[in-house]
């Protein structure tokens, strides 16, 4: 499978790669709210997409996901990274694999260039998925932070319910 190769073509240049999108993170006007995450941290969470990007393409259910990037979601809310801020980096991330993936020269066959749609296909659905959740987590924090209400005490909350 063609998109399979593309996709472990970006996990062994994950390094270079996360180097150039965490510089374009720190430098983009549309994503200063991420100086506020420690760098580390996202130097992680980057290279947990791009060197995994194959787990998270193929490997992962919808729930997996879903479970992920809501706990994303929540810790950028309180890492006070606006919304507009988290989804232009999703954009520059799709951006930055695609910029990459060009600059390799692929696209000399029929069948190389379906590879590619067909990577593209699974990249919009990931990263799709991703920002819905990432929503979701982001306005569950917001909602608990605006009733008062801590994660704990609302665990506590559906369980006696």
């Amino acid at each position: 499978m063609i998109a399979l190769r593309l996709v472990r073509l970006i996990e062994n240049h994950s390094e270079i790669l996360a180097d150039g999108l965490l510089r374009k993170l720190r430098e983009s006007p549309r994503t200063q709210d991420f100086l506020r995450v420690p760098a580390q941290e996202l130097r992680d969470r980057v290279h947990e997409i791009l060197g995994h990007l194959s787990d998270w393409l193929l490997g992962k259910k919808e729930s997996d996901i879903r479970e992920r990037y809501r706990e994303i979601g929540a810790r950028r809310a309180a890492q006070q990274v606006s919304l507009s801020d988290y989804c232009w980096a999703i954009v520059l991330t799709k951006e930055h694999i695609w910029e990459f993936l060009q600059r390799q020269g692929f696209l000399t066959s029929p069948l190389e260039i379906y590879g590619e749609l067909e990577l593209l296909r699974l990249l919009e659905q990931f990263f799709d998925r991703a920002i819905y959740y990432v929503i979701e987590g982001y306005e569950d924090a917001a909602s608990l932070k605006a009733s008062g209400m801590n994660a704990d005490s609302r665990m506590a909350q559906e369980i006696r319910a």
